[in-house]
């Protein structure tokens, strides 16, 4: 694809995006023949819209008299449901397979396994944990907003380059049937997930710019190690790291 999608596969990327990255209540669409490895680019906008769902429930709470922890916590509960736990599932399994298989082929066999482990409930706790006390830290609405923007949106943003740069580990599964990501695709998502960056101020973009490359290298070479390249699940628990990382330097930048 070109290195900007005209107007009307923009539109078709945006609505696959936001159909495949969120539960939200969208209508029927029509893609017509755009798959996943084309839209990738536009994960940011659906982390956009989670973001904007996590900041009125912030808002709505502490209107009603809640506390920044409370407040915190339905936050975590609403983006939850936006996104139906995608990318807290790939983390999950990342945990468990990672920590639990001695081999390649064990590793993605515990991967696949639906039921979930010591390693992947400590790593689903420590997320959520993380995460919570970091929103709780931010003082006001608006703070929540550029925080939740930041982390959802630039977070999203790595998807695509991760899945150019690295070999899918299987022959089938999600991330094989997504197709091939190219080069400009991967560069068009991570500059909109760098502009949302921005708004937690040019210090804080920088810092949490560094961040992010250096966790997309160490995943990156963790999943090539491990596993000989990524899986959906593999590029959840990027999503799920990234965002700890934005939130983390929020609850710097933002207070």
């Amino acid at each position: 694809m070109t290195v900007v999608p005209s107007p009307r596969q923009a539109l078709d990327d945006i609505a696959l995006s936001l159909v495949f990255f969120t539960r939200l209540p969208l209508p029927v669409f029509d893609f017509r023949d755009r798959i996943l490895a084309d839209a990738i680019w536009a994960a940011p906008v659906a982390g956009l819209a989670v973001a904007v769902v996590g900041a009125v429930v912030y808002a709505i709470g502490i209107k009603l008299g809640l506390a920044a922890g409370p407040a915190a916590a339905l936050v975590l509960a609403a983006t939850l449901l936006a996104t139906g736990c995608l990318h807290e599932d790939g983390l999950s399994d990342v945990a468990d397979g990672f920590g639990g298989g001695k081999t390649r082929d064990k590793k993605l066999e515990i991967m696949r396994d639906s039921r979930i482990g010591a390693y992947g409930a400590s790593a689903l706790g420590l997320s959520l944990l993380i995460r919570w006390s970091a929103l709780s830290q931010l003082a006001n609405p608006t703070s929540v907003l550029f925080a939740l923007i930041a982390a959802h949106a630039a977070s999203r943003g790595l998807l695509g380059a991760f899945m150019h740069l690295s070999p899918p580990a299987r022959s089938d599964g999600l991330s094989a049937g997504a197709g091939t990501v190219s080069a400009q695709t991967a560069v068009l998502g991570a500059v909109l997930g760098a502009a949302a960056l921005l708004t937690l101020g040019l210090g804080g973009a920088f810092a949490a710019l560094i961040l992010l490359a250096l966790v997309f290298s160490a995943v990156r070479a963790l999943c090539l190690n491990q596993i000989g390249g990524q899986t959906g699940d593999t590029i959840g628990a990027l999503q799920q790291l990234g965002e700890i990382i934005v939130l983390l330097v929020a609850s710097v930048s933002l207070t």
